[in-house]
């Protein structure tokens, strides 16, 4: 018998420690990975949110800037007829 044929009939068998190795290896960025992009989502959706109330504390007016209109806003009573020449 060559030290060959000896050789690989010892790689047959399943070597538990080297699977159970790399299945820990894969959670463990899995998880990795998973906390990065909930970070990510948190982290954007946060600065989402703060551009948003910025654009809107910036567009709404203050009453003060702007005084009321000194002629009151007239309302139409019935449909406006359209006299066109033509």
């Amino acid at each position: 018998m060559s030290p060959l044929d000896n050789q690989s009939q010892d790689n047959r068998g399943i070597h538990w420690p080297g699977i159970v190795g790399t299945l820990l290896v894969q959670v463990v960025v899995l998880l990795a990975l998973s906390a990065a992009v909930i970070g990510y989502l948190n982290w954007s959706s946060e600065a989402a949110w703060q551009e948003f109330m910025a654009a809107s504390k910036a567009s709404v007016p203050d009453q003060k800037d702007h005084p009321q209109l000194s002629t009151p806003v007239q309302t139409v009573k019935g449909p406006a007829s359209c006299n066109r020449k033509g």
